[in-house]
């Protein structure tokens, strides 16, 4: 099993989502959350001060996979959530020891 972790420009995520479902992934989490990267941020004025922005909005995407279906899953994301500029995101993929459900305390693959 594999952990696929996302961060992805919030206005992505439906698309991202439904393409998600299109190869068959059907469960994830997504958080809202900031950072910067290359894309650094941005100068605002606010009340006639001017400030930068560092941390810009994001989502997070977690979803645990089988093996087999990692490669589908991140070329879904991607194809998905580029737009071909500066702070499109990232995908960090890891492994994962053990998955158990909760609820039926199904174990590995069947729990996923």
């Amino acid at each position: 099993m594999k952990k696929v972790e996302a961060i992805i420009k919030p206005f992505k995520l439906e698309e991202v989502k439904d393409a998600l479902a299109e190869v068959g992934i059907e469960g994830m989490t997504a958080t809202e959350v900031k950072g910067f990267g290359r894309q650094k941020g941005h100068t605002e004025i606010y009340r006639g001060s001017e400030y930068t922005v560092d941390f810009l909005p994001k989502i997070k995407l977690e979803l645990v996979v089988a093996d087999a279906r990692v490669d589908a899953a991140v070329a879904a994301i991607v194809k998905s959530a580029k737009t071909g500029k500066i702070g499109d995101g990232k995908i960090f993929v890891s492994t994962v020891e053990q998955a158990i459900r909760i609820r039926t305390e199904e174990k590995g693959d069947s729990a996923i």
